[in-house]
Order: C-alpha cells, then sequence, then structure tokens
C-alpha cells in the first residue's frame, strides 16, 4: 500500500446502502448512489441533518456497514480489510468509554488493542494527556468525566495509533470554546503532517475553519460539493479593506465610488469571530493573573504528532 502523494486514500464510487425490514425489503435507501473521492493530507467535511446518511457513510467506509452498491477503497483496498483498519483513528458521536478504567488506563487498553510496545504505550499515553489537558483527571475512572473531558479521551483514543486516517464524528460535542479551538488546531495539524481527516459536524462554524473541502448530503444523496472558499463566495459583490481615514476623506472615496459605479457602498469595518475575541480575553486574563503561566488554549502537540515527527 505505497500511495502517491496526491493519490486519494478514500474513495466512494456510486454508494447505494438500502436497509431492510425482517422480510428482506427494501425499507430505507440512507445513502443513494453519491461519489466521493479524498486526497492525503486533507480535511473534508460531511455535512448534513439528521438523517441524511451522514454516519451511513461513514460506517461503511470503516467496514462497519456493507455497501449494497458501488464501490468504497480506502487506502487502495476494500474497507474490511484488517491492515486498513490499522491505520485508521475514529471517534464516534458519542463516546464508548469502559467506566472502570482512568483515563490512562483506557489508553493503555486501545495501545495493546493496536499490539504497540509497551515503551510507545507509555510515551504516547502521557503526551496525549497532557496535549489535551487531562494529566490531572489521568487515574480518575472515566466514568466521573464530564461530557467535554470524556470527547477529549475519545480523541487521544483515536490518535493512540497514530493514524493515516482520522475520522471525526463531532469532535467538538461537549467542549468549552478553549477546548473547541484547540481541536480544531490539532485537527490542522495533523492535515499539516499529511493525514487525511474526515470531519462530521452540525457545527458549521467549525467546519469552515477547518475544511478544505466539503460535501452536504440531504435524504442519501450529496446535495452540494467543493472547495469550501469556492462555495462560500459571492462573487457579485466585492469588498475592498482599506486603513482608517479621516471622516472627510472616506466621504470623498464613497462619492468617487458612487460616480463611477452607480451603486449606494455599503461602508462597514471589518470584525473578528467571536471564538477569536473570547480566546483573546481569556490569554489577557491569564497573562495578568498568574504571571509565567500557559495562555488559555495553548497546549504542546504530542511529540509524535507533530509534522516531521
Amino acid at each position: 500500500m505505497n500511495e502517491k502523494p496526491d493519490e486519494s486514500v478514500v474513495v466512494i464510487e456510486n454508494l447505494t446502502k438500502v436497509f431492510k425490514d425482517f422480510w428482506r425489503r427494501p425499507k430505507v435507501c440512507a445513502v443513494d448512489n453519491i461519489s466521493i473521492s479524498i486526497k492525503r493530507g486533507e480535511v473534508f467535511g460531511l455535512l448534513g441533518p439528521n438523517g441524511s446518511g451522514k454516519s451511513t457513510t461513514i460506517k461503511v467506509v470503516l467496514g462497519l456497514l456493507h455497501a449494497t452498491r458501488g464501490q468504497v477503497r480506502v487506502l487502495g483496498r476494500v474497507p474490511t480489510d484488517v491492515s486498513v483498519k490499522e491505520r485508521l483513528g475514529y471517534l464516534p458521536e458519542e463516546s464508548h468509554l469502559y467506566l472502570y478504567l482512568t483515563a490512562r488506563e483506557t489508553l493503555d487498553l486501545y495501545g495493546k488493542l493496536f499490539a504497540l510496545e509497551k515503551r510507545i504505550r507509555k510515551e504516547r499515553t502521557e503526551q496525549l494527556l497532557e496535549m489535551l489537558g487531562l494529566v490531572d483527571a489521568a487515574d480518575r475512572p472515566v466514568g466521573e468525566f464530564s461530557k467535554g473531558m470524556a470527547r477529549r479521551i475519545g480523541l487521544a483514543q483515536a490518535l493512540i495509533n497514530d493514524p493515516d486516517i482520522v475520522i471525526l464524528d463531532e469532535p467538538t460535542s461537549g467542549l468549552d470554546p478553549v477546548g473547541c479551538r484547540q481541536v480544531k488546531d490539532l485537527i490542522l495539524t495533523l492535515a499539516g503532517r499529511g493525514k487525511t481527516i474526515l470531519l462530521c459536524s452540525h457545527l458549521l462554524a467549525d467546519v469552515e475553519d477547518v475544511c478544505d473541502r466539503i460535501a452536504i448530503l440531504y435524504r442519501g444523496r450529496i446535495r452540494a460539493h467543493g472547495q469550501v472558499s469556492d462555495l462560500l463566495e459571492e462573487r457579485d459583490s466585492l469588498r475592498v479593506t482599506m486603513p482608517a481615514m479621516p471622516p472627510g476623506l472616506t466621504q470623498e472615496v464613497l462619492k468617487l465610488l458612487k460616480e463611477k459605479t452607480g451603486t449606494e457602498p455599503a461602508l462597514d469595518h471589518p470584525a473578528m469571530d467571536l471564538e477569536t475575541f473570547f480566546l483573546d480575553v481569556l490569554k489577557e486574563a491569564s497573562a495578568r493573573s498568574e504571571p509565567g503561566s500557559r495562555p488559555a488554549g495553548e497546549r504542546s502537540v504530542a511529540d509524535y504528532l507533530r509534522p516531521g515527527s
């Protein structure tokens, strides 16, 4: 399985999945003849309302469901191939954890499932606990974790095997804004290292921040597909950003634009998004209250997940 750098690592061709009733009669067509190709190092967003076919598509890619029609290739092989599963990381929408194991024991267990050496399991476990802010809770049973903490340990188990393809279903669910920003930064870091990310989320702002391309599903069919920037660009209008000017000069510029275009130009000030403003406030407060402390939202990425490692 030596793929070329520009080769697609997930290929879905004319995928159809029909669920049948007890009598083997067609009941629901969950996915209807969709085709998607995802390249190495790409962050691909799969969007759609509940019941649109997102989860079914993911389960076929994971080899948990068989296609009714069409083909799916993951890393050049069928999804049920065990050698493919070794190179996948998966965070389901609901974190299914062994409630009586501690966070450290949980990651060690998943490391054993991938047959990692004891030394590597220990190194990666400690790095992931640090990266996701779980060091202080490392020896607590995960059954005592909040939903946000459970999502963090779920994300850690999805990365313990250093996967080539990471499938994330609602990865920021239950996380505060700091945790959300951290997860998004991690996704971009993983993509920078050449890993492929398939992301499902109802939080469209998160998808817009990290995805290169998206597909929007509705009733099992793809309704829109392409580069995020291309899909969102309003080609019939143009925005010009300039430094602040004296009021008199501003009025002259607006008057000139109106004379040349025949339309009244709109004037506004650029604005940062609320997430950036929120994190800046926390960073400033952290720096003032605890000199020398790490600003809110800043954690080092696990060494083995960094680009070039």
